[in-house]
């Protein structure tokens, strides 16, 4: 301002010594100066204007600033927490991985082990299993094999009772216990007293029986001579009741041999003295029943006795 009013004097002072069209191009120029000075200040204002909202923008920007730089200290403490807890989590998870990956293997190698266990399990059952079976079978051969023969015996005693009917009361009696066929004749039916020798009756009853065995021929057949409890006075070659036994039995298996039909091994004599009685000594009834001859039938359990032995 000061140098406008500066000009203004200089021109006041040399209007006097200029003509009137240069000082009219002077105030020309002081016209447009002025105006030119008026725009300017607009401008400065304008500026001046802009400069207070810039720095008002400016103090936003800066408190906006301050605002951000707490919160991303904020943040970046949280960050930090976070970060740490992160890395105790996977150090947690690495001590962990490690520890199941060694617990998953000792598991799997335990595993093994049982596997292989219950493998060699399995195989022993199996072969129990097998063993087993096989038992199993031989007990079914055998069962089988015990059935038939009881059925056999069956058949016989009932064979052999039909055809001995008609010597029923005579002291003959057929019965069957312990897997054996017995068939008991008293010495009244076979012999006289103190003698060997078989009579009619007897030789019809022991032919009758032969008849029967001759077609039975799985069957073994022992005959036993019984006697009481007195004592034989010796006669000949026979000196007591042993020899007595003995004798009489014999005289039996001869008997049998005549039917040919029959193989001799399957026949055995034996004496039994006076030591098997069935009945008492003390009376002559009991010692009646005590002389007798027992045909002692057994099945032929050779198949059986194999079979056992294969099992061993």
């Amino acid at each position: 301002m000061k140098k406008v009013v500066f000009v203004l004097l200089i021109l006041t002072g040399l209007s006097s010594c200029v003509s009137s069209k240069k000082y009219q191009e002077l105030d020309d120029k002081y016209i447009k100066l002025r105006s030119e000075n008026v725009e300017l200040k607009e401008k400065v204002d304008t500026l001046e204007n802009k400069l207070l909202k810039c720095s008002s923008a400016l103090e936003q920007v800066k408190f906006d600033y301050e605002s951000l730089k707490q919160q991303y200290e904020t943040l970046n403490k949280l960050y930090t927490v976070k970060e740490n807890a992160y890395k105790k989590l996977q150090a947690s998870y690495d001590a962990l991985s490690q520890s199941s990956s060694q617990t998953l293997a000792y598991e799997a190698e335990k595993s093994k082990k049982l596997l292989k266990e219950l493998e060699k399990k399995e195989a022993e059952l199996a072969k129990e299993r097998q063993e087993l079976d096989a038992k199993i079978k031989k007990i079914q051969q055998l069962e089988s094999m015990i059935a038939e023969k009881d059925a056999k015996l069956e058949n016989l005693k009932s064979s052999l009772s039909r055809a001995l009917v008609d010597f029923e009361g005579k002291g003959l009696k057929v019965e069957q216990k312990n897997g054996k066929i017995y068939i008991s004749m008293e010495n009244k039916l076979l012999f006289d007293s103190g003698s060997w020798n078989v009579k009619q009756n007897g030789r019809d009853a022991i032919e009758t029986i032969a008849n029967v065995l001759s077609i039975n021929p799985d069957m073994e057949i022992m005959i036993e001579g019984h006697t009481d409890n007195v004592p034989y006075k010796p006669h000949g070659a026979i000196l007591d009741n042993w020899d007595l036994s003995v004798k009489r039995a014999t005289s039996v298996v001869r008997q049998i041999m005549k039917n040919k039909h029959i193989d001799p091994k399957r026949l055995i004599a034996a004496g039994r003295s006076k030591y098997m009685p069935v009945a008492d000594n003390s009376t002559p009834e009991g010692r009646a029943k005590n002389r007798r001859i027992e045909v002692i039938l057994t099945p032929n359990l050779d198949n059986i006795m194999e079979l056992l032995k294969s099992d061993q």
